[in-house]
């Protein structure tokens, strides 16, 4: 039995409607959902649904009985992020799952001083948990969503004619959450991944200067890059009204980028999809193309 927690996010849902794709018997797949009303739609695909919550210790090892394997998805909650995933880890083992596949995320700084620490100081506990449950277990590095990226370079792009970053001249492996969500279908489906981390990160990484280099290509039109201090950058979103937590995480990933910790390049996806995964320029092509 495989059971996805976090199954009515995006990357859960996309998981289980892959496994349906890949031949997983439907009777073979258990959603996690918080509410009723919120599994009536994988109930119609025939997938089973059972009740838990990262918050509940209790309906997390109710819900685990009989399964072999668990995607763990990160929780969202970067507050609570670590009493819930030492919940889900101890209900595991109790439960007896034979096998836990965990989305974590690529990070080359493990120390406080990473422009991430705040997202990467739970998965790295994580993680050790993990490999001291005595659950087998596969890791599963991902970059950045590429489908975030439109974010980062700005609604208005086109309009303006500039992208405005404290990024340097780092580049973003940045790779599509429904191809990432693939891959870990193609885990839970198939044998041999005990014990293995995957990068979940493009085959080419690019630099915001590439980025709009391609998107002035695409479009006809002269757009810039300017990459200012973080400073400046989180005063300039501040004036047009960015509310401060929004700022944070996109200077923090801005920065995180111009230090190199999201420039990795790694085939692991193409192998488990078994084609190249979509790159950051067709992305682009696809995303800037003009409309007919």
């Amino acid at each position: 039995m495989i059971l996805v927690t976090g199954a009515t996010g995006h990357f859960g849902n996309a998981t289980i409607n892959f496994l349906l794709e890949k031949g997983v018997r439907a009777d073979e797949i258990l959603a996690l959902v918080r509410t009723p009303q919120s599994g009536e739609d994988f109930k119609a695909k025939g997938v089973g649904v059972v009740m838990g919550d990262y918050d509940n210790y209790a309906s997390l090892v109710s819900a685990f009985k009989g399964v072999d394997k668990l995607l763990f998805i990160s929780g969202s909650d970067l507050t609570k992020r670590l009493t819930q995933h030492e919940n889900v880890i101890n209900a595991a083992k109790e439960a007896g799952v034979k096998h836990l596949v965990y989305t974590s995320f690529q990070r080359k700084d493990e120390t406080e001083s990473s422009p991430l620490w705040m997202v990467a100081q739970s998965h790295i506990q994580t993680e050790k948990w993990i490999k001291e449950s005595g659950i087998d277990y596969t890791i599963l590095k991902n970059n950045l969503y590429l489908d975030f990226l439109p974010g980062f370079i700005g609604e208005k792009v086109l309009e303006t004619g500039v992208i405005y970053a404290p990024a340097e001249n780092g580049k973003v492996g940045a790779v599509l959450r429904s191809e990432m969500a693939e891959a870990a279908a193609s885990i839970l489906a198939t044998t041999n991944h005990e014990g293995k981390e995957y990068n979940f990160t493009n085959n080419e990484a690019l630099s915001y200067q590439e980025i709009a280099e391609t998107i002035s290509a695409v479009t006809g039109k002269t757009i810039n890059y300017i990459s200012p201090t973080a400073e400046d950058y989180g005063n300039t979103l501040a004036k047009y009204g960015v509310p401060a937590e929004v700022i944070g995480i996109f200077s923090s990933f801005a920065v995180a980028q111009a230090k190199g910790e999201l420039d990795g390049e790694s085939t692991d996806l193409e192998k488990l999809l078994g084609r190249k995964p979509l790159s950051i320029k067709d992305f682009l092509t696809n995303l800037y193309s003009p409309k007919i």
